[in-house]
């Protein structure tokens, strides 16, 4: 009976991560139909950012499956979801990311911190660069905690929690209205996971 109770559990398994990895795929599918359009929008910029950083943004924010699939509509007016296609989407949101890389390149600090200002606001350029020039998940914790969620109102230090791998090795909580204090990382990782996804 603990053999069959045993092989069952492992099917499930065997069957829970191969589900897992077909919609993974079908994910990083659905954004790679965006890269001609994020090549021509980096051409048009005259942009040097990488176009497998833009699409590993895109697979952050949306996996492809919005509209507005870099989210920049925040960034445009300040509020969520008004964009209503990828051209301008795409459009605004190269814009920021590279703006924020140029930023970044003048205040000597790493393209992480651009890609987590992406995330937090580019004022978290200049708080990089007078501490230390690395973004760290301990300095975005301290700037979610200090300057981003109070902005937007939690002036508690209200938590809530994240569940994401990357998040529950580091304790898997944000601040509310703090944003993602592990956005950076997660765009890194998908990065390399939408490469080893394309080699299939």
């Amino acid at each position: 009976m603990f053999k069959i109770l045993r092989r069952l559990v492992i099917l499930l398994l065997i069957l829970l991560i191969g589900y897992q990895l077909y919609h993974t795929h079908q994910n990083v599918k659905n954004v790679m139909k965006y890269e001609n359009l994020v090549s021509k929008t980096l051409d048009r910029n005259n942009s040097t950012t990488n176009v497998d950083l833009v699409l590993a943004i895109i697979y952050t924010e949306t996996r492809g499956n919005s509209l507005d699939v870099m989210q920049s509509s925040e960034s445009v007016d300040g509020a969520t979801n008004t964009i209503t296609d990828s051209q301008t989407s795409i459009k605004h949101g190269v814009n920021l990311l590279s703006e924020n890389i140029s930023a970044a390149n003048e205040a000597g600090v790493d393209v992480w911190t651009a890609v987590q200002a992406y995330n937090f606001g580019s004022a978290y350029i200049d708080y990089v660069a007078k501490h230390g020039g690395v973004n760290t998940i301990a300095l975005a914790k301290v700037y979610s905690r200090d300057i981003v969620a109070p902005s937007l109102g939690n002036t508690s230090g209200e938590t809530y929690f994240y569940y994401h791998p990357l998040a529950l090795i580091s304790g898997g909580k944000l601040y509310k209205n703090g944003g993602n204090i592990y956005y950076s990382r997660e765009v890194q990782f998908n990065l390399y996971l939408m490469k080893l996804m394309n080699l299939f």
